[in-house]
């Protein structure tokens, strides 16, 4: 379970529950649950590669966050390496089901998202070490992954389905800026350039804190006033908030991170619940 890294796996969650629930009437819950099968693997699939491909190149032999199977040793480069593939297999395999039932589009759409999975912190330039990392959780982990569930039950793309597809990108970035953040020096260091070395402490926690609050601003735009319901959470997100621009760093950053996790589930179960009373 640690290689899996149960704090992320909101993230996979979350764009699917309220995809569903923008469906409605039509929510399709077998195909809901194909979704999330892909979801979930993806999110597993992308946290074994970046162990493993981290761990051959050495940037997490002096880690501050929880501990990686392969720099510590508790587990083989190989083993972590095969774990992620069997992983994206799952993703691919539930995939193909979603693709055929509805449309092969999205079997492009499913190997970008592997490839991009992969290629985060593996191959000779990953992307994740350009500082791309949010960009590319933003629109798999945001915009993809919340349309695309929505299509798989509906077979329509919606405005409304673009439009809270941005909250949940938004907090699936905000999990990744925070744990880029508690890393920054180290992975400075190490020539690793993420988003959050490249804007430095200060902007970086900035970046955090907006991801946040630009979340809360989105959902309440969403056309139906019960999506009020979201800044039920708003004291919660602030709290957070004021945590990391107070300075918030090294090891009191990684409850701060399953904290943010939390806050995306609980965030999609809201927003869920205004989506289905409207």
């Amino acid at each position: 379970m640690v290689g899996a890294r149960p704090r992320t796996l909101p993230a996979a969650i979350a764009p699917v529950l309220v995809a569903t629930s923008l469906a409605a009437n039509n929510a399709d819950f077998v195909m809901a649950g194909l979704a999330l099968v892909v979801s979930l693997a993806l999110q597993v699939g992308v946290n074994y590669a970046n162990d493993y491909s981290d761990g051959i190149k050495g940037t997490d032999d002096n880690r501050v966050g929880p501990t990686r199977l392969v720099a510590s040793g508790l587990a083989s480069a190989k083993s972590v390496k095969q774990a992620a593939f069997i992983c994206f297999a799952v993703a691919a395999a539930f995939g193909l089901v979603l693709a055929v039932s509805t449309s092969l589009w999205l079997i492009a759409i499913g190997a970008a998202a592997i490839f991009a999975a992969w290629t985060y912190t593996g191959s000779k330039r990953p992307y994740g070490y350009l500082g791309l990392g949010e960009i590319s959780v933003f629109l798999f982990f945001g915009l993809v992954a919340t349309m695309g569930s929505y299509y798989v039950q509906t077979q329509e793309i919606t405005w409304q389905s673009f439009i809270v597809a941005i909250p949940m990108g938004c907090l699936a970035c905000a999990i990744l800026a925070i744990n880029n953040l508690r890393d920054r020096e180290q992975d400075e260091l190490v020539g690793k350039r993420t988003l959050a070395v490249r804007l430095g402490d200060s902007r970086a926690r900035k970046l955090f804190i907006g991801l946040l609050l630009v979340a809360h601003f989105v959902a309440v735009a969403v056309p139906g006033e019960k999506t009020f319901l979201t800044l039920a959470l708003l004291p919660q997100t602030l709290i957070i908030a004021k945590k990391v621009r107070d300075g918030a760093a090294g090891p009191a950053l990684i409850p701060l991170l399953g904290k943010t996790g939390q806050l995306q589930l609980w965030f999609a179960v809201a927003l869920s619940i205004a989506l289905v009373l409207n």
